[in-house]
């Protein structure tokens, strides 16, 4: 659960979708080239905030996630849905839409 300060109300994601904080690219490349803001806009990589409990079966058997808060992960370009807690943009994504995680 994800609490948000200004209001002091709790934000949980339902089912098998997760909250992630995309991070910023990097203004400079390695080799010390400067990059234009464009260019840093979309990045592909991201913090898990919060998950949800996970999925159920049609038996109501319940599947966990296997993401948790703070899990550093990939995420495909154009998806997930923008959602503004406290003035910061996070997105919602399914587990099903996340690439990967890192370790």
């Amino acid at each position: 659960m994800f609490r948000t300060l200004a209001l002091s109300r709790s934000f949980a994601p339902l089912a098998d979708r997760v909250l992630v904080r995309r991070s910023l690219k990097e203004a400079k490349t390695a080799s010390g080239i400067i990059l234009p803001s464009d260019e840093k806009k979309n990045s592909n990589e991201g913090e898990v905030v919060a998950t949800g409990p996970g999925m159920k079966d049609v038996s109501g058997t319940l599947h966990p996630l296997t993401l948790k808060a703070g899990d550093k992960v990939l995420l495909s370009e154009y998806g997930g849905t923008k959602v503004k807690i406290n003035d910061e943009e996070m997105f919602l994504y399914r587990e099903d839409d996340i690439l990967g995680k890192f370790d």
